[in-house]
């Protein structure tokens, strides 16, 4: 086989993509991505030398080489870049610091356990890093169980990266975050770890998820408000316009502000509708709304859109030759032909005049909806509601909580969650967060005295105030456990940020979880077998026994 990945829902028959992805993604950028995850691990293998102490001595240099760190693994996600020129630059930088930290480590005289190992002490050169990105992948690990136990910590830290990126966007750090990954990176070297302690890394690595949710959280919310119950408009306006895709609400913010007074109104698509909710971006007239919805419809959508769009993130659908000339991309997401927007100098913003002078040569979009959308309820507006939700709950008048966050998807399969949704009974409230939602977001399911039967509380790093309100909801009640409370998860996965919320819950002691459409190719049947004995896992079923088995 030419490549072999399996990361991703979609993978090809639920078993692994081996000839090119079905994200668009090629064999030869699929093994420059294992390269990539291979030469972090030869970082990791020196950077573990150096201590916290040290870390904070030299607090700028190691803090760009932890953003190094989470810029690598980010650019991996599925839909995230298909660049290889950005790959083959990304590995030799790699190297390149991999061979200066070897040397700082020696002028220390730090003994550094795997030095000798491949991952440690490979070079490439452009006519054979095709070659060696070939032997490096998933399938080098020969047994079944530890492969399963290394590819699930390595997509949780995936995940984990790709929150702290946009944390350190916003000036939030955590140095034991990363020196957790170089941990979990160097274990998938070590052939003498049992299965019961890459069990327990797995599960460190929910712990430091639930830290990075936090951590984004905070940043989130301490640069722009705390989101507010917001009613989304999804028409659109007579004018000029850029549609902005991904997660970055830093990127969300500069360009708000380089476009005010132009004429170019700003629409969000996909997982940016959260921004939506924020306060610090309700003072700007020309932001619209709201278009479209999930990633996987953008081929469409941005097709219709008209004007310029923006990717800061995943999930990026190789552009078709209609609108790829307008599309641009930014931070870790690349794509070969696809204008690409650099990162700002510190201190500066990001340069979108491109963007913003294409757009007023375009035309305005074109109307695929009326009417509006509600969500806006994180952690903190949910709280200021926990009189009228606990009244409900004690009157009878709300007898289940649904957790239905995650990722949507192409799969034909996924419209079980419509119709999950739509076939839950009115006595019940459905709490998610994710590009999920688009499956039953516009659904007019009503509401329970006030309270909307849907409850958006974000992307999908904001599963970290379901959580919360999960843990609110458990001290109100006086409970032992937040497995007491009337709350079932029906998950919809995708990729690997939908993982590490996984990992967090697991983490949090949260057993009973429903995951779909599919369980995940990665895991082994003895893995699955381990997380069913010890969390109650399980996969779903007919929407009729679903709603039975899980609803009553």
């Amino acid at each position: 086989m030419s490549m072999f990945c399996f990361q991703c829902q979609e993978t090809m028959k639920n078993t692994g993509c081996t000839v090119n992805g079905i994200c668009g993604k090629k064999e030869d950028v699929a093994n420059l991505q294992d390269l990539l995850i291979y030469s972090l691990k030869g970082i990791a293998v020196f950077r573990s030398a150096v201590s916290l102490e040290i870390r904070n001595q030299y607090a700028d240099e190691c803090g760009e080489l932890d953003k190094f760190i989470a810029e690598s693994f980010f650019s991996t996600i599925t839909n995230a870049n298909f660049d290889r020129n950005f790959f083959i630059k990304t590995i030799n930088k790699a190297i390149e610091l991999r061979e200066m930290l070897k040397k700082k480590v020696a002028e220390f005289g730090m003994e550094v356990k795997f030095a000798d190992h491949d991952a440690a002490t490979f070079t490439v050169t452009n006519e054979n890093i095709d070659a060696k990105a070939a032997t490096v992948g998933v399938l080098t690990t020969e047994n079944e169980d530890v492969r399963s136990l290394r590819e699930l910590l390595i997509y949780g830290l995936k995940g984990m990266a790709a929150y702290i990126d946009h944390a350190d966007r916003l000036g939030k750090t955590n140095k034991e975050i990363v020196m957790f990954m170089e941990k979990a990176l160097i274990s998938t070297l070590d052939d003498s770890l049992s299965v019961d302690e890459m069990v327990g890394l797995v599960l460190e690595c929910g712990k430091f998820g639930v830290d990075a949710m936090a951590l984004l959280d905070g940043a989130n919310t301490s640069t722009y408000g705390h989101p507010e119950i917001t009613e989304v408009n999804i028409g659109v306006r007579n004018n000029p316009a850029i549609l902005i895709s991904g997660h970055d609400l830093k990127d969300m913010e500069e360009l708000l502000e380089q476009t005010k007074g132009t004429g170019v109104d700003v629409y969000t698509h996909g997982e940016m509708l959260p921004a939506n909710y924020y306060p610090a971006f309700k003072k700007y007239d020309h932001f619209v709304g709201n278009y479209g919805n999930a990633w996987w419809l953008q081929d469409k959508e941005f097709a219709s859109f008209n004007g310029a769009v923006i990717l800061t993130t995943n999930c990026l659908v190789p552009p078709k030759k209609s609108y790829i000339d307008r599309v641009f991309t930014t931070n870790s997401v690349g794509f070969d032909g696809v204008q690409h927007i650099e990162e700002a100098k510190k201190g500066e913003q990001k340069d979108f005049s491109k963007v913003i002078a294409l757009a007023k040569t375009l035309p305005s979009p074109t109307e695929i909806e009326t009417g509006s959308i509600v969500g806006g309820f994180a952690h903190e507006q949910v709280f200021a509601l926990a009189d009228k939700v606990v009244d409900a709950v004690k009157s009878g008048a709300i007898k289940k909580f649904v957790v239905m966050a995650g990722c949507d998807g192409r799969q034909k399969g996924r419209s079980y969650y419509t119709e999950f949704a739509e076939a839950l009974p009115q006595d019940s409230v459905i709490l998610t967060a994710g590009c999920a939602k688009f499956r039953y977001n516009k659904l007019n399911l009503g509401d329970i005295g006030g309270i909307p039967r849907v409850l958006d509380a974000g992307q999908c790093n904001d599963s970290y105030s379901l959580v919360l309100i999960a843990l609110k909801l458990q001290e109100v009640f006086g409970l032992d456990s937040v497995n007491d409370l009337p709350i079932v998860y029906n998950i919809a996965w995708y990729e690997q940020k939908a993982v590490i919320v996984l990992l967090a819950l697991l983490h949090l002691g949260v057993k009973n979880i429903h995951l779909g459409p599919t369980l995940p190719a990665f895991l082994s049947p003895n893995v699955i077998d381990v997380l069913v004995k010890n969390f109650n896992i399980g996969g779903i079923g007919t929407v009729e026994d679903d709603i039975k088995n899980l609803i009553g």
